[in-house]
């Protein structure tokens, strides 16, 4: 939490830094700097009020948590800078029509500024949202990334277009606009694939192939697993939820498949640190079923499972 409200606030200062010294000197590209940053204050905003709601304990409404609470704020967050990045690029556009403006020492110093202040925080926001695994806090940090190509943008501008002041060189004059144009572009894709995680997160995406992958290589270790019917693995917010479906023998105790399921779980979550729920559903397995199989168990849990043949008396499969 304190990384977000050290976000807050110093969006808040390089706001009104930036929008002051632009409209004062004319800086195209620092106005829209500073309509961005001023962007980020609501973002800024929605990550902290996101972090505060996820870090509530479940409750009877919401038995799994409210870890999904952080990745709406990162959506939002992507909601925002895509915004900025239109207005940004449309007032550039027309800065490139109109006759440029006269660039000054002071506007060059505060984009200055803004880039180290943001490199800055950029660093220490993702190293603390990445070590707790804050969607909201990472999201911020992309934000910060982003703030720190539209400074860097406005630095080289506004530098060029001092050079063409200084020197006569007209063509440099239109340097502001021209960089506030290539941070619209940047902005927006970063929006993009901010959003499209978050959407992702949100639609129940599955989680990436190796990792899938690696869990289901893990499992197959176990002696006990005759064959992987099923297993999926999906992101919820802060942490990641696995789903298995097992076969073992059916001869065991209702306490001996409790302990296997048990001992699985528990090797999944010691081997991948995101992975905080595991649910695992035990399905009876008899020899019969490795001859219906082909002799030999598969190598995949993809595979459709076998019907199970059950001894005479047996009840229903769960």
């Amino acid at each position: 939490m304190i990384a977000a409200w050290i976000s807050l606030i110093s969006n808040v200062l390089l706001t009104v830094m930036k929008l002051a010294v632009g409209w004062l000197f004319g800086s195209q590209v620092l106005i829209a700097d500073g309509v961005h940053n001023a962007g980020d204050v609501i973002a800024s905003g929605a990550a902290v009020s996101s972090m505060q709601i996820a870090n509530r304990p479940a409750d009877e409404n919401h038995p799994y948590g409210h870890g999904k609470a952080e990745v709406l704020g990162a959506a939002v967050i992507a909601l925002i800078l895509a915004i900025a990045a239109v207005y940004m690029g449309y007032h550039a556009v027309v800065a490139m029509i109109e006759p440029p403006g006269t660039p000054h020492i002071l506007a060059l110093i505060a984009a200055a500024i803004s880039l180290i202040w943001k490199m800055w925080l950029y660093i220490y926001t993702m190293r603390v949202g990445r070590s707790i695994n804050s969607k909201g806090l990472i999201a911020t940090a992309q934000d910060h990334l982003a703030d720190v190509y539209a400074s860097l943008a406005a630095v080289i501008g506004i530098f060029l277009a001092l050079i063409g002041k200084w020197n006569g060189i007209h063509l440099l004059t239109y340097g502001d606009p021209v960089a506030g144009l290539i941070v619209s572009i940047l902005v927006m894709k970063l929006a993009y694939e901010m959003g499209k995680e978050s959407l992702d997160i949100l639609m129940d995406h599955s989680i990436k192939p190796e990792m899938l992958q690696a869990i289901t290589e893990l499992v197959h270790a176990a002696p006990e697993v005759r064959r992987i019917d099923k297993i999926r693995g999906r992101e919820h917010g802060q942490y990641i939820t696995v789903d298995l479906r097992l076969s073992v023998s059916g001869s065991l105790t209702i306490q001996e498949g409790h302990d296997i399921g048990r001992s699985i779980k528990y090797a999944i979550i010691d081997a991948f640190p995101l992975v905080d729920e595991v649910l695992v559903h035990l399905n009876p397995w008899y020899p019969e079923d490795s001859e219906a199989e082909g002799g030999s168990l598969p190598s995949s849990g993809r595979r459709k499972p076998v019907q199970p043949v059950k001894p005479t008396g047996a009840g229903k499969q769960p």
